[in-house]
């Protein structure tokens, strides 16, 4: 029998370590990840025909003409404009760009008021054997929020929240960030009453405005229900286990507290942190009042948050410079999540300039229009996803889609209400794995998770999402859902 010794066995032990050290797949930064994609994009532009479908406007809508596609002369992408593209996704997406930074300022003179740590001390204890009563009211206020279209991009102001309630219930970032993320789009990802996408539909499509409700009201509560059941579970498997977190313990966003540390029970909110409180919250609900009856935007709510900083501030008794300071250092902490919107912008800019997008949508209505009616709509579902990776805007695709597939339904015999919920409902599935988007890159940022981690967090919804559709659309096409 041949022996080894001990000293060789450990030699060998950390050579095999030293190996799979090697071996072990780092995880490319975000940054690092849309360069790519925006490199990918670059290289099509010098591989695709150069085309596009005539636009005609009608009213404050441009639409696109069926049938009129046409080859123009390549306009691919230089050198020269690949870097200055990037440059230019920082400018197109500066009012998201720097909602997030001013978020994060008003948000830091908030919390050093106290006003936050007194609240969630106060209130977060009764949750501690009760995340169901947490998750569910939480989740359904987001989600009507998400599925009328008043809470979309913003849903970048309330990310902290979330994370601060991770934080007191001893969870992990992935459940804050899902918990008001997924809560929100959740509703977004499936409007029942959002005109920037399902309204804009519709009127493209030529039906009635906000038609087919009914159904939608059971798509929308089936997929919440999906959104709220999937948080909880996580949320059960961490509290039972840290170690089980997506994240890993190393990766926490708090220290795990030993066991009996509980959440101090006896902090009062005084009488000057209900102020704050009042105006921070009253402030946001104002913005959703008026951004519907005024169509405020980012700017607007931008210019809020220095309006809560201040006011905040003033409460707090704080002075001006010290307002100044700690709102400076909030933008500060948050300019790695700011800055990403705009490497996210930069890939359809790309596309656009190289105007090969069309390319692509007329090859989609190609391959559809020799299908069967179901394998049709599961195709302009599917479809609709993929192109979503390109077009990150909902009403953006809505504009290019609707119109090629709107006469292209009418052939296969889709309705054209089943034709709408196919593209809505396959931008709605990427939404929130789409590494082009501003608002999904910003969010991952501002938590610190990285992309990779939160696909493998979301991967499993995606696909019960993703079967949700096929089945809903499969029943419109059954039920000849319409009125046409």
């Amino acid at each position: 029998m041949q022996f080894i010794k001990k000293e060789e066995v450990v030699e060998k032990t950390a050579a095999q370590v030293r190996v799979e050290k090697k071996k072990k797949f780092v995880q490319p930064d975000a940054y690092v990840l849309l360069f790519f994609v925006a490199l990918i994009c670059a290289i099509a532009t010098y591989i695709l025909p150069a085309g596009t479908f005539e636009k005609i406007q009608k009213g404050d809508i441009t639409l696109t003409v069926p049938g009129s596609y046409h080859i123009v002369d390549s306009n691919p992408t230089g050198f020269v404009d690949f870097f200055t593209t990037i440059q230019n996704g920082m400018v197109m997406g500066a009012p998201l760009i720097f909602l997030i930074l001013f978020t994060s300022g008003a948000l830091a003179v908030v919390e050093k008021s106290g006003a936050i740590d007194a609240f969630l001390k106060s209130t977060l204890t009764r949750f501690n054997g009760s995340l169901l009563f947490l998750i569910i009211p939480v989740g359904i206020i987001l989600s009507v929020l998400g599925t009328t279209g008043i809470v979309v991009n913003s849903v970048i102001a309330f990310i902290p929240l979330g994370l601060f309630i991770a934080r007191g219930l001893k969870l992990d970032a992935i459940f804050g960030v899902s918990l008001i993320y997924l809560g929100t789009y959740a509703g977004w990802n499936v409007p029942v009453f959002a005109p920037q996408t399902l309204g804009l539909s519709q009127r493209i499509a030529q039906l009635p405005l906000f038609s087919g409700m009914g159904y939608r009201i059971i798509i929308y509560l089936a997929f919440l229900a999906a959104a709220l059941i999937y948080i909880y579970m996580y949320a059960r498997k961490i509290r039972k286990d840290p170690t089980k977190s997506i994240l890993g313990p190393e990766f926490f966003t708090f220290e795990i507290a030993e066991k009996g540390d509980e959440v101090e029970t006896t902090v009062t909110v005084s009488l000057q942190q209900k102020l704050i409180l009042s105006l921070a919250g009253l402030s946001l609900l104002g913005f959703m009042i008026f951004s519907q009856k005024f169509k405020w935007t980012e700017n607007e709510m931008a210019a809020l948050f220095i309006f809560i900083a201040i006011g905040v501030g003033l409460i707090a008794r704080m002075s001006a410079n010290d307002i100044a300071f700690t709102f400076i250092q909030g933008c500060k902490q948050i300019v790695y999540g700011a800055l990403i919107v705009g490497m996210a912008r930069a890939v359809g800019i790309i596309l656009g300039d190289a105007m090969i997008l069309d390319t692509i949508v007329n090859g989609l209505a190609k391959l559809l229009e020799t299908s069967s009616p179901i394998v049709g709509s599961i195709g302009m579902y599917i479809g609709s996803a993929a192109l979503h990776f390109l077009i990150s805007s909902g009403s953006g695709e809505s504009t290019v889609l609707m119109p090629i597939l709107v006469p292209l339904a009418d052939v296969l015999h889709i309705t054209r209400q089943v034709a709408v919920q196919a593209v809505i409902l396959g931008e709605g599935i990427v939404n929130t794995i789409n590494p082009t988007s501003g608002v999904l890159m910003g969010v991952l940022a501002m938590s610190g998770i990285s992309y990779g981690k939160w696909l493998k967090f979301m991967l499993p919804l995606t696909a019960i999402w993703f079967v949700l559709g096929c089945l809903f659309i499969i029943i419109g096409m059954i039920i000849n859902w319409g009125p046409f």
